[in-house]
């Protein structure tokens, strides 16, 4: 699970709480049925307006995607099994790669290795990983986009409940005790909207896209990799080639080809 996003929220609403306390506000104004309706059913509706369903189905696996820590390979690690691929490639033939194949538990190195087991020409594979590659961003970026939307949308949506809060509050200028507080629950649509537009919608997008281009630089490694082993590169030469991917701080734990690796690319 990713902690992080479940600290951030109740982090968000706590500070909103703790406001309202101190600020000597009773928190039974956020209890507002129609400030509710408005920033939530609006957003949704947005959403539903501005994008296709297939992708709308999408939404719950996003949450997922949020909520949750997808295992990627370590980069280090991953260096490391190029490294070693490539010592077994010189040594046994493409060939010997076929069982490396079997045992490959990431679905996108398994291809890449068995398109050169299958022999398959150095710009075909690049071709198809990378085509892969485009439509996986792709997808990404379109997930990012509908929380995006949200957040842009949802404070515009509190201005709209605001503004209706008003109309029916001075509606009747009688009772100036009531006035006040219809005035008051006006407002709640306009703090749920920019609460959940710039609280939850837009850092939900920033964390899709962060988390995408973390996934887009292991397939990188993994392309890269798998070409280099095509190629006949050395082991050490492989290291030196994917340590440009790993930040200077760490590259020590790659192992010997990263004293080299640093002293060319640092």
């Amino acid at each position: 699970m990713d902690k992080t996003s479940i600290f951030g929220i109740i982090l968000g609403v706590l500070s909103v709480l703790f406001g309202l306390y101190f600020k000597g506000t009773s928190f039974g104004v956020l209890l507002n049925p129609a400030a509710i309706i408005i920033i939530f059913a609006g957003t949704a509706a947005t959403i539903l307006i501005g994008f296709p369903g297939k992708e709308i189905k999408r939404i719950p696996k996003l949450f997922g995607v949020l909520f949750k820590d997808r295992k990627e390979p370590d980069v280090n690690e991953l260096i490391k099994t190029f490294s070693d691929l490539s010592a077994k490639a010189r040594q046994e033939g493409l060939l010997s790669l076929e069982q490396e194949v079997e045992s490959t538990e990431n679905p996108f190195l398994k291809q890449g290795l068995k398109m050169i087991v299958d022999g398959q020409e150095p710009s075909f594979i690049r071709d198809t990983m990378e085509e892969e590659l485009n439509a996986i961003e792709e997808r990404h970026a379109s997930g990012a986009q509908i929380f995006t939307q949200a957040g842009t949308y949802a404070p515009t949506l509190g201005v709209l409940g605001a503004v209706l809060g008003l109309i029916a509050a001075l509606g009747d200028l009688n009772d100036i005790d009531a006035l006040g507080y219809a005035i008051a629950a006006a407002f709640v649509a306009t703090l749920y909207g920019i609460f959940t537009g710039y609280v939850l919608w837009h850092p939900f997008a920033n964390k899709l896209k962060r988390k995408s281009k973390d996934e887009v630089m292991i397939k990188s490694i993994i392309i890269e990799g798998v070409l280099s082993i095509q190629a006949g590169v050395p082991p050490r030469a492989v290291k030196d080639k994917l340590i440009v991917y790993v930040p200077q701080v760490e590259r020590a734990k790659v192992g010997d080809g990263a004293s080299q690796g640093e002293s060319v690319n640092g």
